[in-house]
């Protein structure tokens, strides 16, 4: 379509559709849907005249009834998302616009498809700033931005486009009306009013021309007054290089003015920053003459010296590790100063080594006295077979190393410096001290172990049985192993223990007999007194052992300068070393300390080896109490227990903690060894065929253990092992009282059940054991229903005949006889009830009883003393058969007047009577 054309609609669409809406059109295209041969229709791009300015894209089509344009549809561009002119190199007319969908048009020129396209992106750029997408579109379109503000046109090259219409302001329309009103023809002949303006036109034009011609002088004398100027502007810049001439020798004079005085500035920043720097040498690492001394001479056995030197080994230290910078140490006096620092330093560390050694040894030979003389005198005790050790002699009591420690902790700074500046050395004095004091402590905590063995020997009743043999090295070690018994963890003990033997008497337990043995004694042999005994024993071993382990341990940690932290369970040190295999943990580099893991570590690899005899020697001790009363284990787990506990919450990863809690699983095992034990010896147990059962002596036995326990285990933290042995042990109880009463054969079955199981019940209930209130009602079922069944048994038919004569009226009865007519047959009229009872007289009831009772009487036990509960239930059950008996004579004889021989009354007084006479 051609411009003028184009030009024309734009006018009209503008002044029809877009002026009465206050809208200004900026750019048109002529469309046609793609793909559809339809009539053509106009793209319009407007803006509001209004504030806020809003930007619409709109569609105009001609109307079909006239030649003039209507508005279809209008979209903001504010909604518009992709602009795609469908190929950037090729030039098409076809272009997509999406809006809330995608609209296919097809443009009738390239040209104006690029106009509107860049008007769009001009009108983005400016009013909206949106992300459009112009896909395919050429860059020379869109260009990099338009000035943003309402009072500018749409920018680029486009620009005359956009103008093309501009509305007149108001001056230019009053001289428009001024102009029109001067000629009246103006409107009724447009061409004529043409005319004339184009002919003043003209002549304005002429005027025009001959004033630019009259003012050529004045031109021409402006000119000459430029020439003349541009001389005088010559004339200046010869006086002005002249002038840069003369400056040119001043200004360098003033450059080497300057240049020297900034090397003189230079100078004196370096001669500051020289002397700052041999001021920092001179103050740092510079070891003042007292302080050197003391490294080289001073006493370090006085508290006053050992002070100097650790003031001085801080000083060195201070010295040796200040941080200098880049290019010291290239200079001769401060690598000769290093040096001296160095000697200094192999020196004193040399020194202190020797003399903490020294003090180790002295310390050692001192300790040792004490020792020497505990163990003559425990060695005399051991040969003297008329003394009595346990008693007497030495009192169980492990040495106080609290002075040794209090001296040595005089040097622990001094040790914390070897440890940061020579670790080999400070590594080497912890391996020394460390088999000094572990062969002290082996020989103090032997000694204090078979101190506390002869005193639970000595404890027991059959104590003086017990021989005391000359110490020998074969038969201690002898002795040794077979108190370790099948343990193979518990080899390498040393103990000068004299060979003990415990050995059963007559009715004694034999050295493997379990915790309730039944087939040599009763549980009533053992003294209660002698276990006490042995739990306050047992309880003083280890409240020694405690203070004892937890001493050393903060000695070490604060001698050898090593954190006591809770470190992560199950952190592995993969690089820590056994002790024992003659290697510290050693995590530790010329740069940095130990970590706290490796170090805690460290702490328990040395309690280790220094306390390496408690946990056989605790084995030991165990087994034994275990071989002198197998009742010991329940004092020992609730004693261990408490102690593991209290340990843990100190520090649970401690060697206390981790020594008692391996101690304890021995203790635990051999208490669980002794319920398994029981209970097999429950099962084996033979009872004699020719005397009665009476109580068993498991279900005794299972009384004494559960009395003992419930002291022992009060308020203990193991309260729930002594429970699940309980539900074990009655099981068991239950069980075997069973078996057994069904293999009796002297005592009738329900006797055997009734007595016990009501000895079971008694002694549930005075104990009142919360886990056992279940096991408690089934031994009071049983008694009650054995009871029963042994009174029904025992009571059979006492009147036989009579029962044999009712038996037969209840048959008859049965049979649909009616009560009252049974009188009538013939075996059971009243003449042959007559003849039944005169058979039942009172003596021979009385003499029937007593005859009973003394059956009873064999075959009930004295100590469950149960005959008269057994004779008071047959009493009742005797006069509950009285009692039927008469209501079938009330009912099937009436009015008959048969009565029993003897009365309820009788009867009481007959039961009675029987009860007193034995």
């Amino acid at each position: 379509m051609c411009s003028a054309k184009m030009t024309a609609i734009k006018h009209a669409l503008q002044r029809d559709i877009f002026t009465p809406n206050d809208e200004r059109l900026l750019s048109i295209v002529n469309v046609c849907k793609a793909g559809k041969k339809k009539r053509n229709c106009f793209l319009c791009a407007t803006v509001t005249t209004e504030r806020p300015v809003q930007v619409n894209v709109v569609k105009v089509k001609k109307s079909d009834k006239g030649d003039f344009y209507k508005r279809q549809t209008a979209w903001v561009l504010r909604d518009l998302a992709v602009v795609d002119a469908k190929d950037a190199v090729k030039e098409s007319p076809e272009f997509d616009l999406h809006f809330d969908k995608v609209y296919k048009w097809v443009a009738s020129s390239i040209a104006e498809k690029n106009i509107f396209i860049s008007c769009i992106w001009k009108l983005n750029q400016r009013y909206i700033r949106k992300k459009i997408d112009f896909i395919n579109v050429s860059s020379q379109l869109l260009e990099e931005s338009v000035p943003s503000g309402e009072n500018q046109n749409v920018a680029g090259g486009d620009e005359e486009v956009v103008d093309e219409y501009q509305e007149l302001n108001a001056r230019e329309e009053q001289d428009i009306e001024i102009m029109m009103e001067g000629c009246e023809y103006a409107i009724s002949n447009a061409e004529a009013f043409a005319d004339k303006l184009s002919r003043e036109l003209q002549v304005l034009d002429g005027a025009n021309i001959q004033s630019i011609m009259a003012s050529e002088k004045q031109v021409n004398i402006l000119m000459q007054l430029l020439d003349e100027a541009l001389k005088e502007v010559d004339q200046i810049e010869l006086k002005l290089s002249s002038y840069e001439e003369m400056l040119q020798s001043v200004k360098e004079q003033m450059d080497q003015i300057s240049e020297s005085n900034h090397l003189i500035h230079l100078s004196n920043t370096n001669n500051l920053k020289l002397l700052s720097e041999i001021e920092f040498l001179v103050n740092h690492m510079d070891l003042a003459k007292g302080h050197i001394k003391a490294l080289q001479e001073g006493d370090l056995s006085s508290s006053r010296g050992i002070e100097a030197c650790t003031n001085a080994a801080d000083a060195l230290l201070q010295c040796m590790n200040v941080a200098l910078q880049p290019g010291h140490e290239m200079l001769h006096a401060v690598r000769q100063q290093q040096q001296r620092f160095s000697d200094l330093r192999e020196q004193f560390a040399r020194r202190l080594a020797s003399h903490l050694n020294n003090v180790f040894v002295q310390q050692f030979i001192e300790l040792e006295k004490g020792l020497s003389n505990r163990s003559y005198y425990l060695s005399v005790s051991g040969h003297d077979q008329s003394s009595t050790l346990a008693q007497h002699s030495i009192e169980l009591t492990l040495p106080n190393h609290h002075p040794f420690h209090r001296d040595l902790l005089r040097y622990a700074k001094l040790m914390e410096w070897l440890k940061n500046t020579d670790y080999g050395k400070y590594e080497g004095l912890t391996k020394n001290y460390m088999d000094y004091i572990s062969r002290l402590y082996d020989r103090e905590i032997k000694d204090f172990f078979e101190v506390a063995k002869i005193k639970m020997t000595g404890a027991t009743k059959e104590g003086k049985k017990f021989a005391t043999l000359p110490r020998k090295e074969s038969a201690v070690k002898q002795e040794t192993e077979s108190l370790h018994g099948s343990s193979g963890k518990l080899t390498g003990s040393t103990s000068s223990l004299n060979k003990l033997t415990v050995q059963s008497s007559g009715n004694r337990r034999s050295q493997s007999s379990s915790l309730l043995d039944m087939g040599n004694m009763s549980a009533s042999d053992l003294d209660v007194a002698d276990r006490t005994k042995f739990d306050k024993i047992f309880e003083q071993v280890l409240s020694q052992l405690e203070p004892l382990c937890l001493a050393e341990q903060d000695f070490i940690s604060k001698f050898f300068k090593l954190q006591q932290h809770l470190s992560i369970p199950g952190t592995p040190v993969s690089d820590a070393e056994e002790i024992d295999g003659g290697t510290l943990s050693r995590v530790h580099s010329a740069s940095g300390p130990q970590s706290i893991s490796s170090e805690n570590h460290m702490i328990r690899q040395m309690m280790i080896k220094i306390f390496r005899c408690v946990e056989p020697e605790l084995n030991n001790l165990i087994a034994l109490g275990d071989k002198i009363d197998s009742f010991n284990s329940l004092y020992m787990l609730v004693k261990m227990s408490h102690h593991v506990w209290t340990a843990q919450n100190v520090d649970p990863t401690s060697f206390l903690s981790t020594t008692l809690g391996n101690v304890l699983v021995t203790v635990k095992r051999n208490f669980d060894k002794c319920i398994s034990n029981q209970i097999k010896q429950m099962e084996d147990v033979k009872i004699s065929k020719k005397s009665k059962v009476g109580i068993l002596p498991f279900v005794a036995e299972f009384e004494e253990f559960a009395a003992l326990a419930e002291s022992i285990f009060k308020n203990a933290e193991r309260r729930g092992d002594l429970d699940k042995a309980y539900l074990k042990l009655i099981r068991g109880v239950f069980t075997n009282v069973e078996k057994v009463a069904n293999e009796s054969q002297k005592t009738p079955r329900d006797v055997v059940m009734m007595e016990n199981f009501h000895h079971i019940f008694a002694t549930l209930s005075r104990l009142k054991i919360s886990c056992l209130d279940a096991e408690k009602k089934e031994a009071k079922q049983k008694y009650t229903d054995h009871l029963q069944s042994y009174v029904i048994y025992s009571l059979g038919q006492p009147l036989e005949k009579l029962n044999h004569f009712f038996e037969g009226v209840e048959a008859r009865v049965a049979q649909g006889v009616r009560e009252e007519e049974v009188s009538y047959q013939l075996a059971f009229n009243k003449q042959e009830l007559r003849k039944v009872i005169k058979e039942y007289p009172g003596k021979e009831v009385k003499k029937g009883l007593d005859n009973l009772y003394k059956k009873v009487d064999k075959h009930l036990c004295e100590e469950e003393n149960l005959l008269q509960v057994v004779w008071h239930s047959m009493q009742d059950e005797f006069i509950r058969q009285y009692k039927h008996f008469e209501g079938l004579i009330a009912r099937c004889y009436p009015e008959s007047g048969i009565t029993m021989e003897f009365t309820i009354q009788d009867i009481l007084d007959y039961f009675s009577s029987i009860a007193q006479s034995h």
